[in-house]
């Protein structure tokens, strides 16, 4: 069941963006629980010590006490995989929203055409990730790594080192036999020793690609066409 928490001090704003969640809901065929808040410091409390788990969160920007930027900054170390869909009349804040690894940002004044469309498609990417797994399996230990955790994988030596949310597992396989395991479009080589996540994937630019984590990983000149057309026609796929 997916769960989405919509944040604005103004209780219309709460309202109509519920309404709009739920009809997404309902065209994309999914089962959802939605939470609404009117003051930011309670969706943090409930995310910092009630443990509570959101895959998606409509946050308005401009509200007292913590600004939404603040609050997503303070969010993402316990929901590093959360989507979140800031919804503002500040355009510049668009810019600092890319530091944060923000889904998607909808200005006020365009919400009941924009919010929608964004919601569907954060909705699509979510179940896009769901449910897949890696496993690692030795005498000694079984590890399973959601794909979605995964932001990289790099060839040492005769292992398979996996870069994920989690951390660093090693597996004794070489990079094209992982790859060949995941069999999942999402991941694509960007070096000979490399294999990124296109999930993860926040910009291509003067030979490196950049991660959500905030990891930069080189590119080499011989893929470096394939990954951004692979990058492209991944996403006009999907999204």
């Amino acid at each position: 069941m997916l769960r989405i928490a919509v944040c604005d001090d103004d209780k219309s704003a709460v309202l109509s963006h519920r309404q709009i969640a739920e009809e997404c809901l309902r065209q994309c065929g999914s089962v959802g629980e939605i939470a609404d808040y009117t003051d930011s410091s309670n969706l943090l409390y409930d995310i910092t010590e009630d443990k509570l788990f959101f895959d998606l969160i409509l946050l308005d920007i401009e509200m007292p006490n913590s600004s939404g930027m603040e609050l997503a900054e303070k969010i993402k170390p316990y929901l590093p995989n959360v989507k979140i869909i800031f919804i503002t009349s500040h355009i510049e804040y668009a810019i600092d929203a890319f530091e944060l690894a923000i889904f998607r940002y909808v200005p006020k004044d365009d919400t009941g055409r924009r919010l929608p469309a964004a919601i569907r498609d954060a909705l699509k990417l979510i179940l896009l990730q769901d449910g897949k797994t890696y496993t690692i399996r030795t005498n000694s230990r079984l590890e399973k790594i959601p794909y979605n955790e995964i932001y990289y994988i790099e060839r040492d030596g005769k292992n398979a080192c996996i870069n994920a949310a989690g951390g660093i597992s090693k597996v004794r396989k070489s990079l094209q036999q992982v790859y060949e395991e995941l069999e999942a479009e999402e991941f694509i080589y960007i070096d000979r020793g490399c294999i990124a996540n296109m999930i993860h994937i926040m910009q291509v630019k003067d030979g490196m690609v950049v991660l959500k984590n905030g990891a930069s990983l080189p590119v080499s000149r011989s893929h470096l066409q394939a990954v951004k057309e692979q990058i492209n026609t991944y996403w006009g796929a999907h999204i």
